[in-house]
């Protein structure tokens, strides 16, 4: 019940994505960005040197320095090794055991955290079960959340969900996530940009906080 290998796949432009039904701006004072997942058992299944996964971490890698030089809060969500039966619970069902201690649960080489960045253990597909994200966020005075990471459908899908229901809004960034494949990353963009959330670019995002730092 491992995670198969993913193949390639060209990542979804906004073109392909339903128009967002909200008109939200980012503000750097009240944003946080969330890097989800991105550790080696999960990246591991991708290409590395192909899409999606090689643009996608490429542009986290672009949003992380943006966000740390404007100020705005680097919160990574990692999943821990060797889960009890009791922790794991009927995620087995669909997943097995799990990652294993070790190399598997680092944090991919590319986006390994500073010493400044928050660090949030993670028990289910959202990044808000069993943790304490939004306590974070209120203690930070952060009511936006910029999703990055993997997988669009599962974890990044419902994180922004859960945000939404909790009264932050979610950015979710359409060319720094990845999916098991294009039809599921398509799928997930357009349920955020309908009903939870606004779905947005890397360009995106850089030109509002640049432009938010010149004023």
């Amino acid at each position: 019940m491992a995670i198969p290998p993913i193949a390639p796949y060209s990542l979804p432009t906004r073109s392909d994505i339903a128009s967002n039904q909200v008109a939200w701006s980012l503000d750097p004072s009240r944003a946080a960005l969330l890097i989800h997942d991105m550790q080696r058992y999960f990246i591991d299944t991708y290409e590395s040197d192909r899409d999606p996964i090689l643009t996608a971490t490429a542009n986290i890698q672009r949003l992380r320095k943006q966000c740390a030089d404007a100020g705005i809060p680097v919160i990574y969500t990692m999943q821990p090794g060797d889960q009890h039966p009791s922790r794991r619970g009927i995620l087995a069902d669909f997943w097995g055991s799990g990652l294993a201690n070790g190399p598997a649960t680092e944090v991919i080489a590319q986006l390994t955290p500073g010493p400044g960045d928050i660090q949030v253990t993670k028990w289910r597909y959202s990044a808000f079960q069993r943790t304490d994200l939004r306590e974070l966020l209120n203690h930070y005075n952060r009511d936006q959340l910029v999703i990055t990471g993997v997988y669009a459908h599962m974890g990044c899908m419902l994180s922004a969900a859960d945000a939404f229901m909790n009264d932050i809004k979610p950015f979710v960034v359409l060319d720094a996530t990845a999916d098991f494949g294009r039809d599921e990353h398509v799928m997930a963009m357009n349920y955020v940009a309908r009903r939870c959330g606004a779905v947005t670019t890397t360009d995106a995002l850089e030109n509002a906080l640049q432009h938010s730092n010149a004023a």
